[in-house]
């Protein structure tokens, strides 16, 4: 796991190694154990190194090929490349290390960009052709691995993060504004933007081409992969799916073992991170496992529930783990801010904070950690959201139903009022369009409630779990921690993929039978959290983790932030929100913003969510210098 960064001068200026290593330093934290830099003219490429396979000088990079005419910047882990380095040394190529990263160079050589899909893993790399003057960059199917792009006038540059771009002394800072209203509708960024304006994220499963000596050249990116969410074709017995199930995770997790560093587990309490840690466990003992919880002292409601300590140490005894834990309180948030902004450089999914510290602890012990990740958005983890809308008159009645629902920040009606400094600006972005273009090559599947469901999975692997990953790649690299993710090994997510939607979930039919015979609210209790959800996973991993774990409510990793934005940390609310010379207040209309938070804080809302965004754009500002 590394850092990578490149600069290209179209109009043939050369590359400056001052600027080029301004470029690496930048993304120091990524790869501690050593630095490199390759530069021809008007092309430079930079590598942090995170060493995990081959920790020799052999792993070096920028990595040339034997006849030096290809160069490779490569960030990430590739666990099938012992077959594919079999099969290239069947093929006449000779390898002098152990490092994956020249199975990615001589596969490229090779196969070029068909070589994409032959990767299972995680990655994001620059590979420059020195004969034919093209650069590629590409990134991995699930979008685990970040990679940004930018071209301000002749100058294009990428990074493994936004800092290594920001790091050119001439580059301008705009707030992109049409991102800031994506952000501040579904708490995400769905399309390519960042909340920089001439800074884009290659999306997953793309690759862009790039001609370094053509003025004229553009950037494009080309889709090589997606998801397909879909009913089988010939379905299997239920004994079968299974069967395969447990085969292939099994599989997933111990191809994702390999490492020359030691290796440890999240244990989060829950299925997903307790069945990666009971296999893996069976090949390490004293496995060294951790966990964040929160001190619920002033919690209430349905946040006394947030902490799975308990659990977690249970499942720990039984694997007989190394575990450690950390416990959360509410100025945990407050003290890591300045530095969790940095690092995640601009708000996506979720609080972020508790992850923050999570890999904190892990990186305290480990070089490598296996996360739960992946497994709620492959099996249906989250049924009352996909019941929402579950019977739909056609595709566009279920846009309509399912973007009501991802409406997680600010709703439709408010959006021009708390976008009133900027709103002649951003009164032409529409949200439900980016909503809807997430489908667009998928608008005409949608025949029965179960085509919904598999497009419900399809639009949260694609946005939700994306952002997830963007986040989880971000606060893990700043404490030099490489996160792995058994459960997106490609055989795995193929599949979950054409697994039937009623081996998933359990109350389908009941739900489809209410849809269609609403009358006020009998379904509402289908749209709260249930046991119901992954339910073929969780009859499988029985097998692993104890019965009360598997037919638990699903529990998210969340600290108790309702109760603290009106209790323990309402003394920062106020004060970073209650100041009308707060940065975000150039964008954003102070009385406005002020009035939902305080609904909030009288106990009229849960507003958590949008607090939590606010702080987080605040601090993003003062960061990256927009303030």
């Amino acid at each position: 796991m590394c850092g990578i960064a490149g600069i290209v001068h179209l109009e043939g200026a050369h590359v400056s190694s001052v600027v080029l290593k301004q470029m690496t330093n930048a993304i120091a934290h990524r790869g501690p154990d050593g630095e490199g830099h390759w530069i021809e003219g008007n092309v430079g490429f930079g590598h942090r190194r995170l060493a995990i396979i081959d920790l020799s000088s052999a792993g070096h990079q920028p990595m040339l090929s034997v006849d030096t005419r290809y160069v490779l910047s490569y960030n990430g882990e590739v666990y099938n490349y012992p077959e594919l380095r079999t099969e290239l040394e069947s093929l006449g190529y000779c390898f002098s290390s152990n490092t994956d990263s020249e199975v990615v160079l001589y596969s490229l050589m090779e196969w070029g960009v068909e070589a994409l899909v032959r990767f299972n893993g995680m990655f994001a790399f620059a590979f420059y052709d020195r004969k034919e003057k093209q650069l590629l960059l590409a990134r991995d199917r699930y979008g685990i691995k970040p990679l940004y792009f930018s071209q301000q006038g002749s100058t294009f540059t990428f990074g493994s993060e936004q800092k290594a771009i920001l790091a050119r002394p001439d580059f301008r800072r705009v707030l992109d504004k049409p991102a800031l209203i994506e952000y501040f509708t579904f708490q995400n960024i769905f399309t390519d933007r960042t909340l920089l304006e001439d800074i884009r994220l290659l999306p997953s499963g793309h690759y862009g081409i790039l001609n370094v000596c053509d003025k004229q050249s553009t950037f494009r990116s080309t889709q090589y992969w997606d998801y397909r969410f879909r009913e089988p074709d010939k379905s299997l017995s239920d004994h079968e799916y299974r069967e395969e199930l447990d085969r292939l995770f099994n599989q997933a997790v111990n191809r994702q073992l390999v490492t020359d560093v030691e290796l440890g587990s999240y244990l989060s309490g829950g299925m997903d991170s307790g069945s990666i840690t009971a296999i893996t466990a069976q090949s390490f003992p004293y496995l060294k496992t951790f966990t964040c919880g929160f001190d619920l002292s002033s919690a209430s409601g349905i946040e006394l529930g947030f902490d799975e300590r308990i659990k977690a140490e249970a499942m720990s005894a039984q694997f007989k783990t190394e575990h450690y834990e950390m416990i959360l309180k509410a100025g945990d948030m407050e003290r890591c801010l300045p530095e969790l902004a940095w690092h995640l450089e601009e708000p996506r999914v979720g609080q972020s904070y508790p992850n923050f510290h999570a890999a904190k602890l892990a990186g305290k012990f480990v070089k490598v950690v296996l996360s739960g990740a992946g497994g709620d958005e492959l099996f249906g983890g989250y049924p009352w959201r996909y019941y929402r809308a579950v019977v739909n008159q056609d595709f566009d009645h279920y846009i309509d139903k399912y973007y009501e629902f991802w409406h997680r920040l600010i709703p439709n009606q408010e959006i021009r009022k708390v976008f009133a400094p900027i709103w002649n600006e951003v009164k032409d972005v529409w949200t439900r369009d980016i909503f809807r273009d997430v489908f667009h090559r998928h608008d005409n599947e949608m025949d029965r409630p179960e085509d919904y469901i598999n497009q419900s999975l399809y639009f949260e692997a694609k946005t939700f779990l994306h952002g997830l990953f963007v986040v989880e790649d971000k606060l893990s690299m700043a404490h030099g921690l490489e996160t792995r993710v058994p459960f997106m090994d490609n055989d795995l997510v193929d599949f979950a993929m054409k697994c039937p939607v009623g081996l998933k979930l359990n109350n389908l039919t009941d739900v489809i039978r209410l849809n269609e015979n609403e009358s006020g609210k009998k379904t509402s209790k289908f749209f709260q959290k249930t046991r119901d959800g992954k339910q073929i996973l969780r009859e499988v991993m029985r097998r692993y983790i104890p019965e009360k774990i598997t037919q638990a409510e699903k529990q998210g990793f969340s600290a108790p932030d309702a109760s603290w934005f009106k209790g323990e940390s309402i003394d920062f609310v106020r004060q970073t929100l209650f100041d009308g010379n707060a940065a975000i207040y150039q964008w954003l209309d102070c009385s406005t913003v002020q009035s939902l938070v305080k609904e909030h804080l009288d106990g009229k809302r849960n507003r958590r969510l949008l607090i939590w965004s606010l702080i987080n754009f605040e601090e993003f500002l003062k960061q990256f210098e927009l303030a």
